[in-house]
């Protein structure tokens, strides 16, 4: 059985910081490219940054650039997201997708909340 489950989140204040987790199990991690996306209230989900199989290429959204880390453990088949200089705007639910050609798998998400 295919799982990916993202965890980490909670309130933090503006200018915090905050670190995700993915665990992936029940197919082959290494072979996928991560990503983290996001989703706040009436607005579309959109994508904050993707590592490749290997860990050797990421990408950032330019709202996330210069704040968040993507990384990769393929032995501990585990995605993290280093989110630091929380700003309000950062509050949504995180999910994190495996794709592999046109397999995708997606998590269920994590509520991340910046507020005072």
């Amino acid at each position: 059985e295919v799982q990916l489950q993202a965890f980490g989140g909670g309130l933090v204040q503006p200018g915090g910081s905050l670190k995700l987790s993915c665990a992936a199990s029940g197919f082959t991690f290494d072979d996928y490219a991560i990503a983290w996306f996001r989703q706040a209230p009436g607005k579309e989900r959109e994508a904050t940054s993707c590592i490749s199989s290997s860990g050797e290429s990421t990408y950032y959204a330019d709202s996330v650039k210069g704040r968040f880390t993507i990384s990769r453990d393929n032995a501990k088949n585990t995605v993290y997201l280093q989110m630091n200089s929380l700003k309000p705007e950062d509050t949504a639910v995180y999910y994190c997708r495996a794709t592999y050609g046109k397999v995708d798998y997606w998590g269920q998400g994590t509520q991340v909340t910046v507020s005072s």
